[in-house]
């Protein structure tokens, strides 16, 4: 059996040195693109990828050697689950490794959306000195809605401990996982009644487009939309929409339906284009999980799950 791994993003080196230890020759190609991958996925019995280089059925079906795949974080929408079944390809992923990191990142984009960090961190560089317009908010007394409780939703749900602040959470396929900081309770009731709510859910053919037009017109009025998801959780025209509305009164987007954003077709750039004229909107690439400590993180667990799942194969 082959025992050659092919790795195509930038791993941290404990990673590198554990696989060769468990005997696997490794080929470290992090710049590598997804057709260039395609081409030589054949010649190993392994890949770890990230969302760069997915992995659909064409790409398993002329890898014939390939007997795992590793995902460095979450997000296993970027491998086809039922091909990987049928070719009995291992998926292992390290959502663990960066649930820490992606929890900081939704905290840091809503703080500096509610304190208007950004703008007067602009203003006061070209010279202006502008503290009316730069007044901000308390998250304080605030309901925060965590939709998915999962690794991520439930370590941003720690984050809120010790603040004066109530947590809701609504989990479709979870339950009896309430306590004295956090209360369950239906969607209806989360839309409801969250000032705030952040998106922690993987992206399904259930939650495609979850948040649109409707969904926004049943939450409360005025309320912030956290995504550090999967962009196409999301319908940016609705979001667009709705800030504009003023039903949301702002928005932390940290993942977009077409990455990068250039990338997508001339009707998507226009509403992306039109939100970043926003004020009460905060953007970030995609870098909800990455961190120097989550880049440790995700290769230890990684290796683990391939330790004890694989043993070596």
């Amino acid at each position: 059996m082959k025992k050659d791994v092919l790795i195509t993003d930038y791993v941290h080196p404990i990673l590198l040195k554990g696989l060769n230890e468990m005997g696997l020759s490794t080929t470290y190609a992090p710049a590598m693109g997804r057709r260039e991958m395609e081409q030589v996925l054949h010649h190993y019995s392994g890949v770890v990828i990230n969302t760069r280089c997915a992995i659909d059925a064409s790409a398993m079906a002329s890898a014939d050697t390939l007997r795992w795949i590793g995902r460095l974080g979450s997000g296993l929408d970027i491998i086809d689950l039922e091909a990987a079944a049928r070719q009995n390809i291992a998926v292992i992923s390290a959502p663990e490794g960066n649930a820490i990191a992606v929890a900081e990142h939704a905290m840091t984009m809503l703080l500096c959306l509610m304190n208007k960090m950004i703008s007067a961190d602009a203003s006061i560089r070209q010279g202006e000195w502008l503290r009316a317009e730069h007044r901000g908010q308390e998250v304080s007394g605030k309901t925060i809605g965590i939709i998915g409780y999962g690794n991520n939703g439930s370590a941003f749900g720690r984050l809120w401990k010790g603040w004066d602040v109530r947590v809701i959470v609504y989990d479709k396929y979870k339950s009896h996982f309430g306590d004295d900081r956090i209360e369950e309770v239906t969607l209806e009731t989360l839309q409801q009644e969250a000032d705030i709510i952040s998106l922690h859910i993987p992206l399904t053919s259930e939650t495609k487009e979850m948040v649109d037009v409707k969904f926004i017109e049943k939450c409360k009025r005025g309320f912030v939309l956290i995504n550090t998801s999967r962009g196409k959780n999301v319908n940016l025209s609705a979001i667009y929409d709705g800030l504009k509305s003023g039903h949301l009164s702002g928005a932390c987007l940290d993942v977009f339906p077409w990455e990068p954003p250039s990338s997508g077709p001339e009707a998507f750039q226009l509403v992306f284009n039109a939100l970043c004229q926003l004020d009460n909107v905060i953007l970030s690439p995609h870098i909800a999980g990455w961190t120097v400590e989550s880049k440790r993180k995700i290769s230890e667990v990684l290796l683990r799950k391939i330790r004890k799942d694989l043993g070596g194969m």
